[in-house]
């Protein structure tokens, strides 16, 4: 079994995933990409190499179950052993409830929930196998704590992850694994761009106005970058946090109390 720090992060071809896989990075992690977007993946990768980076990748669909186990075997193949498991890929959907549509609600809660739930029992069976115990990181928002209007179904799967997060902590702390959550705000990556376009067809509103609507109501006075998240994933991955399990909290620069 390898002696080097492993993180492996789901949906890290960009945005919030790529930025936590360059914070741990920087902490001393070898760090698994995976993402469905090969083309992305490959940039990032050569990114990353280019910054002596010590990293592997997988093309994989999380809400595969065979491709989340998959994605752990390549990963204790490549380095030995894994260390923090980052359930990150997620897809958004824009819609009043009357429009939501049975395709469109099945594809959320399989990536969004199945997708966390075959990660949590693909990391836990192999940190379970190694003996050493490990860390279970899934991403919730701050829709998993209070519901957004036009976001309902988004919502419901947050919420779903608080659930299995609380839960996967109570049945994997014998193993010393901790499972956290963490819930970010509004970032400027391209999953809120898509929204603030749906926002645009539901609403009436220009493009702009629904990101800027949602931003001016944060106490911080700015929408949060994908550094923000990843510094406090940082925490979540390292020995500080080791006995912190089952929360899922919120880095939103202030919007959600709770």
């Amino acid at each position: 079994m390898g002696t080097k720090r492993v993180a492996v992060i789901t949906g890290s071809g960009q945005g919030i995933g790529k930025g936590i896989a360059q914070r741990l990075a920087k902490d001393g992690f070898a760090v698994v990409l995976s993402d469905r977007d090969e083309k992305v993946l490959q940039a990032t990768v050569q990114e990353f190499k280019s910054q002596n980076i010590e990293v592997a990748s997988f093309i994989g669909d999380v809400s595969r179950q065979e491709d989340q186990t998959a994605l752990v075997q390549a990963a204790v193949d490549h380095f030995g052993s894994i260390n923090v498991f980052i359930n990150n890929a997620g897809i958004e959907q824009v819609a009043p409830i009357a429009n939501i549509k049975p395709a469109e609600l099945e594809k959320l809660f399989q990536v969004n929930v199945f997708g966390v739930v075959y990660g949590i029992q693909a990391a836990a069976a192999q940190m379970q196998k190694q003996g050493t115990g490990g860390k279970i990181i899934n991403a919730c928002s701050i829709a998993g704590h209070q519901a957004f209007t036009m976001l309902a179904a988004y919502s419901a799967t947050k919420f779903a992850v608080r659930a299995f997060t609380q839960a996967a902590a109570q049945e994997y702390a014998k193993d010393k694994i901790t499972c956290n959550a963490y819930c970010p705000g509004i970032v400027g990556t391209g999953m809120w761009e898509r929204i603030d376009a749906g926002m645009v067809e539901y609403m009436g509103l220009k493009k702009g106005e629904a990101f800027e609507k949602f931003a001016e109501g944060i106490a911080l006075g700015r929408t949060q970058e994908p550094a923000d998240v990843a510094n406090f994933v940082s925490y979540l991955a390292s020995p500080d946090s080791d006995y912190m399990t089952g929360q899922s909290v919120m880095i939103d620069g202030g919007i959600v109390y709770n």
